[in-house]
């Protein structure tokens, strides 16, 4: 038994060198790399999908895995949660032949090239036959594990496990048409009809000032993360002690590089203080899903940085920084204008109120491809009606409609929904918190945000994975995803700011 356990734990710790290799590729192609690199990066990225899939199926494993497993009533607690989320992924993993891994990897990596070039030239047909190519092989994926229920279930469980799309269709119907309610409301209101486009643009250096004072009192770790610069912002981590993230300074969106950076710092902040300690390199010191991982970025981009104590303290610096473009605004000026309710086309510039639709929109065209009710070819159609029918505007260019998201260049079919349920699970936290801690907001209008860190370490980084996300939520908010919630803090917070 001994020497099973150590063997495990060596292979695991393995496997998470692998990932940390593959992580920092995958950061730098979307950086740094010169874009004739391309070629290369796919093929050392297959490499590495190759050999971490050869190490986490090999029978020597799956053996140990198995004799520990039978004998799980001797283990420690510890070790029998390892053993059964191990031996979970790695039957799933069995399933997946080794060339198709590595074609997985290698197509979606050279995809991501081509996706940036499509963008670039706002060209769907540069990028339409990688896509083809993409859902072919999710079809294979879902083929080859064969979750219960819809196939579409086997990608979910993916990024959120025991998600199924029976759960999601329920939820989303209900929220979708509730937030259609919600913004139709608003959009009759005279202050609606009467409000004006922000149409500030601050200098890149003056950006990058405060999104590195904003960092600073997020107490983001500078000497274990840094920001860089990408298309589409993103988080990574390398090691315990090496995440990365990114924003974009050139996004025409209002103060973009701004909430993109408290929404990446968000996702950093809970990878630097994931559970350790003996549990560092096991599969237990990791999310354990991408929505609850969705739910710290969206707790600090939303319920923290557009909250008006939060402007009562960074109106002031934003004038110091930039005093020519924010001389005129103040605390409520800055608030009414970063909480501003208006249909935009760019999913990670939406506002709060609209930017689930965006999301249902995604899961609904992923599920039309996946049962063959659209091809990739008609997508670009069928996103700017549906764009149409849940927002009221139709997108003028592929860029700004179905090119926008790197997303499925990735073969990230699945994900989009963990956005959608890391909201509602972000409105679940934040309740709590204030319930729990009902002056702490008066902490941040004093540039502190100590009480949020510690009271999110506690409730949500410590677990690690030893509970689901929705254990997590239950646990600490008593139920678990509740759309109801998210619509409840909407109204709260858009109502008076719309006089309805």
């Amino acid at each position: 038994m001994k020497e099973s356990l150590e063997y495990i734990y060596k292979e695991q710790k393995e496997v998470t060198l692998y990932g940390g290799i593959a992580a920092l590729l995958g950061w730098d192609q979307m950086t740094y790399m010169p874009p004739k690199g391309s070629e290369a990066r796919a093929e050392q990225l297959s490499l590495i999908s190759r050999l971490t899939h050869e190490r986490v199926t090999s029978e020597t494993f799956y053996t140990h895995l198995k004799k520990l497993h039978d004998a799980e009533h001797t283990l420690t607690d510890k070790d029998r949660l390892v053993v059964t989320k191990l031996l979970r992924d790695v039957e799933k993993a069995r399933k997946l032949p080794t060339e198709f891994v590595e074609k997985m990897a290698k197509t979606t990596s050279i995809a991501y090239s081509v996706w940036q070039k499509a963008r670039e030239k706002n060209t769907f047909s540069l990028f339409q036959p990688h896509l083809e190519k993409i859902v072919e092989l999710e079809k294979q994926y879902c083929d080859y594990i064969r979750l219960p229920g819809h196939p579409y279930n086997t990608l979910l469980d993916d990024y959120e496990e025991g998600m199924t799309v029976d759960v999601l269709q329920k939820e989303f119907t209900i929220l979708r048409k509730q937030l259609v309610e919600l913004l139709q409301t608003i959009t009759t209101t005279t202050r609606y009809q009467n409000q004006q486009s922000i149409t500030m643009k601050l200098p890149s250096n003056h950006q990058q000032e405060l999104c590195r004072i904003l960092l600073t009192h997020m107490n983001l770790p500078f000497d274990r993360s840094r920001i860089d610069v990408s298309t589409h912002p993103f988080t990574t981590a390398m090691g315990d002690d090496d995440v990365r993230f990114t924003t974009n300074y050139e996004r025409a969106g209002f103060l973009s590089s701004f909430f993109s950076t408290a929404h990446e710092a968000g996702h950093a902040l809970y990878e630097l203080g994931m559970l350790k300690g003996e549990y560092k390199d096991t599969i237990l010191s990791a999310a354990p899903s991408l929505g609850i991982h969705e739910s710290q970025s969206r707790f600090w981009e939303n319920m923290i940085a557009r909250s008006k104590p939060f402007w009562i303290y960074f109106s002031p610096i934003f004038k110091k920084i930039a005093p020519d473009q924010c001389n005129m605004m103040n605390t409520e000026t800055w608030y009414q204008a970063v909480n501003q309710a208006r249909p935009s086309f760019i999913r990670v510039e939406a506002d709060e109120l609209t930017y689930c639709l965006h999301v249902i929109l995604r899961f609904e065209l992923e599920l039309a491809l996946l049962e063959d009710k659209i091809t990739v070819a008609e997508l670009p159609t069928c996103w700017n009606q549906k764009v149409t029918e849940f927002l009221g505007i139709t997108p003028k260019n592929n860029q700004e409609g179905v090119l926008q998201d790197m997303h499925w260049s990735g073969g990230d079919f699945g994900y989009f929904p963990t956005y959608a349920i890391g909201t509602i699970y972000a409105s679940q936290l934040f309740r709590q918190f204030r319930k729990e801690h009902p002056t702490a907001l008066n902490e941040i209008q004093k540039g502190t945000f100590t009480t949020i860190s510690q009271w999110l370490s506690d409730h949500v980084y410590r677990y690690g994975s030893l509970m689901t996300a929705e254990e997590i939520i239950r646990n600490t908010c008593g139920q678990g995803l509740n759309s109801k919630v998210f619509v409840a803090y909407l109204k709260e917070k858009y109502y008076p700011l719309y006089e309805v």
